[in-house]
């Protein structure tokens, strides 16, 4: 969807509506209250919004009624642009971050591509002045030794999901490790809980990483006895083909219950969420899991990827920008790109 106009029109003016919009996003007049106001919104080109508002106009919840906060970034030769570096791009991170944008009115652009070559990739970070990357699988490593300079959280677990390039100086973050981290500290955590993690690929590197610098301890569970070997020997952890009866946090780092996965599957059973004190899933897409949804029936307490991935990406938007985002805005964002 490429960048939209909005147009304010007072009450009283020769415009008439009741036009269509374009058909990849139906903006017919509508009537819309927004705070003390009232606003009647309609389009008349492809790419210009009209408001004709009466009495106070709040326009930023305008913009979220109407659900086009990402359509909004007005782009100039002076746009900041910021990207994600992803095999398989999805529409979260360019929903979250345009959305921020929009409603606290900074001149950035966000867009995510699926590079062809990720050397190149890298290079055209720095040789076009590309503020921020956000990095996925299967890159996390591949980008180490293509910048400058680690940030401790990306140091700490030797995976970087986050490039900020200031004057052509690249430096790799990590901010899946802090998103986790702040949970932990959030929820106050109790630091006497034995954690079971199931899972030992790339997630799982930042998970048990935030884990065990808060304080815990634990076992890595997973099926593959040397990538869950070595995962759990670099942190102190144990490791485990099976989640042992002691287990009294249970953390999902594996696909399970991710959509286009193995989405119908509960990663924990029922009698090892029974015995938890907490159930944290990793997996965001949904928000609600088969195993948040039988924790929830078993009255076991749960944190869920949905926040992880949405207190990540506010981290990556203030490394980008220098504005941190408050944690309302986060909320709506998240809850915009989730649609």
């Amino acid at each position: 969807m490429s960048p939209v106009s909005l147009v304010e029109v007072a009450v009283g003016s020769n415009w008439r509506g009741g036009v269509m919009g374009p058909a990849t996003r139906d903006l017919a007049l509508r009537r819309v209250f927004a705070g003390a106001g009232v606003a009647w919104v309609g389009v008349v080109v492809t790419g210009v919004v009209v408001v004709v508002f009466r009495g106070f106009l709040n326009r930023r919840w305008l913009l979220i009624s109407l659900r086009v906060g990402d359509m909004v970034n007005h782009v100039d030769r002076d746009t900041v642009l910021c990207i994600s570096l992803a095999a398989r791009p999805s529409n979260h991170g360019v929903r979250f971050h345009n959305w921020l944008y929009a409603t606290l009115g900074l001149n950035f652009l966000y867009k995510a591509v699926a590079p062809v070559d990720i050397e190149q990739a890298v290079a055209g970070i720095r040789g076009l002045g590309i503020r921020g990357a956000g990095v996925s699988m299967p890159y996390k490593q591949d980008v180490i030794a293509l910048i400058d300079e680690l940030d401790d959280s990306a140091a700490r677990i030797g995976a970087v999901n986050t490039i900020v390039n200031t004057d052509g100086h690249l430096v790799g973050y990590n901010t899946d490790y802090v998103a986790v981290a702040k949970l932990l500290n959030s929820y106050s955590v109790s630091k006497d809980l034995f954690v079971a993690v199931r899972g030992s690929g790339g997630m799982a590197n930042a998970v048990v990483a935030a884990l065990a610098d808060y304080g815990l301890s634990g076992c890595v569970v997973a099926r593959n006895a040397k990538t869950g070997m070595d995962l759990a020997n670099r942190y102190g952890f144990e490791y485990s083909d099976r989640v042992p009866e002691a287990a009294t946090m249970l953390v999902n780092v594996t696909p399970l219950g991710m959509v286009g996965a193995d989405e119908s599957v509960q990663a924990f059973s029922d009698v090892e969420i029974a015995r938890a004190q907490l159930v944290f899933d990793v997996v965001a897409f949904p928000v609600r899991t088969p195993l948040i949804d039988a924790a929830r029936r078993l009255s076991v307490p749960t944190i869920n990827g949905g926040e992880v991935v949405a207190l990540q990406a506010a981290e990556q938007f203030a490394l980008y920008t220098g504005v941190v985002p408050s944690e309302e805005d986060v909320a709506r964002a998240e809850e915009f790109a989730q649609r």
